[in-house]
């Protein structure tokens, strides 16, 4: 599964990843960190960034030292980013 999703996610298919690990997870497929990773990353292009943080979080819960601590790092950063003259003209 998780070679799947990459694939699809390096071929811009964020709505078909989504679909397939959600498809693997409902059929009682086994959710890992990464797999979790790559699920907010599919919602992170698809612009959703509270479903991508979330399951950043569940990666990082399941695995501190997941590639999803970094990820959820950035989004974080960018969603605090906050620059005074675009709210100041």
């Amino acid at each position: 599964m998780r070679d799947r999703a990459e694939k699809l996610l390096q071929e811009n298919k964020a709505d078909q990843a989504i679909e397939e690990i959600e498809a693997w997870r409902s059929k009682g497929g086994k959710m890992d960190d990464y797999l979790y990773y790559l699920l907010g990353n599919a919602w992170r292009k698809k612009g959703n960034w509270q479903m991508a943080i979330n399951n950043y979080l569940e990666a990082t819960r399941m695995n501190p030292d997941s590639p999803a601590a970094g990820a959820l790092e950035i989004a974080n950063n960018i969603l605090s980013f906050y620059h005074k003259d675009l709210y100041n003209p």
